[in-house]
């Protein structure tokens, strides 16, 4: 009995205790739940840049489905047969370190003042396509884009027998009618070409731009292409340098304008289905030409954000874009290049706004009036294709 008794105090002590533990453990857990909502609220934006989003954000879903299918095999349908499993050894080392053993810039980026503005993934890359030579943009002062150049006499040429050509052909077997459904548009309205404003082979790539001889030029020959063929067709050619400067806006806030711009035309357009920003490369002839059967072209690469919540259906225009170039011209693609929004890259493109919608770099600095129209061309019959296989389907 005394054994029993001197038992009994110890075993209240050890009741309480626990108790007390399980409540401290709550309110522990209570509190800091309140404290990480309350700070992730705060500072939402901030914490899409930290260590843990960015290492879950680059770990590809195709990994997660395989690693789970190990366990289940009804994951193996979700990715694609051709996927490979990464090496154990490169998960680990993500996991820990954010570091991608096949991208160096995943080691050097964090580092090198500048070097994150290349945060971009090649989703699909054409031939000769790697880091070195993805796309890059310029953003000169918007003061030294003022002038207004004539189209160079000789480009001005090729330029009208390419409108005559197009308004001699034979009206299309298929027609949208009077619905508008493609919107063609240019944020960066002043990117012009060097030859096409009589600097051909100028050593500054920064002095191909221009408010009138621009890549609205491209975008009024792709728009013309694309009625030929029977589809309605809205080329915008708004001056983005004058419009930014009303506002006293820097070049950077271009996407802030051309939103305000688009965002009108599907207010007044509740047809178009399509929305196409184009663009020209800063990089030089070897990296944007390209020659197939005898005829030079300039290479295109389509450019997706990743910040867009319809990335996946824009991929899939992409990606069918793409090979389709692939399949009638061999080479003319660069590839589909996704970029993730940092500081230096806008992530979004205003891409949310369309369930299809991409932007296209068309060509470099270097390329000329001949070599555009080919690639109009091209780009035009394979978009085409793909339009109207895509309404066969809808309208079955």
């Amino acid at each position: 009995m005394k054994k029993r008794e001197r038992d009994q105090p110890k075993g209240n002590f050890f009741i309480i205790s626990y108790k007390g533990l399980i409540l401290i453990i709550t309110l522990f857990v209570l509190t800091s739940s309140g404290i990480f909502t309350v700070s992730y609220s705060s500072l939402q934006h901030n914490f899409r840049s930290t260590f843990i989003y960015q290492a879950l954000s680059n770990y590809k879903a195709q990994s997660l489905f395989y690693l789970m299918s190990t366990e289940n095999h009804q994951f193996s349908h979700a990715f694609d047969k051709q996927f490979s499993a990464p090496p154990l050894y490169s998960v680990a080392l993500q996991l820990a370190t954010n570091i991608r053993v096949a991208d160096a810039r995943s080691l050097f980026g964090p580092e090198l003042p500048g070097f994150l503005i290349y945060d971009s993934n090649i989703l699909v890359a054409g031939k000769g396509t790697d880091y070195t030579n993805i796309p890059h943009d310029s953003a000169p002062p918007l003061e030294s884009i003022s002038g207004e150049r004539e189209l160079d006499p000789q480009e001005s040429k090729k330029y009208e027998e390419s409108q005559k050509q197009e308004q001699s052909t034979q009206q299309a077997e298929r027609s949208t009618g009077d619905k508008k459904v493609v919107y063609i548009y240019h944020t960066h309205s002043w990117e012009s070409f060097l030859p096409l404003i009589g600097l051909q082979g100028d050593k500054d790539a920064d002095k191909a731009v221009d408010n009138k001889t621009n890549i609205t030029l491209v975008g009024k020959m792709l728009g013309m292409e694309l009625k030929a063929d029977g589809i309605g067709t809205e080329v915008d050619t708004t001056n983005m340098t004058r419009e930014l400067n009303e506002k006293k806006w820097k070049p950077y806030r271009a996407y802030d304008m051309s939103r305000t711009v688009v965002e009108t035309a599907l207010q007044q357009n509740k047809d178009a289905q399509y929305l196409i920003d184009i663009h020209r490369d800063s990089r030089r002839e070897k990296d944007t030409t390209t020659t197939i059967n005898g005829k030079s072209y300039a290479k295109i690469m389509i450019v997706l954000g990743e910040a867009n919540p319809h990335f996946a259906q824009n991929f899939k225009l992409a990606k069918a874009l793409h090979q389709g170039l692939e399949k009638e011209y061999p080479g003319l693609s660069r590839g589909v290049l996704s970029k993730r929004k940092t500081s230096g890259n806008n992530g979004l493109y205003n891409q949310d706004l369309s369930n299809n919608s991409i932007l296209i770099e068309v060509g470099g600095v270097d390329n000329n009036m001949e070599e555009l129209t080919n690639t109009v061309k091209a780009f035009s019959d394979v978009f085409s294709e793909y339009f109207w296989k895509a309404e066969k389907v809808n309208a079955q």
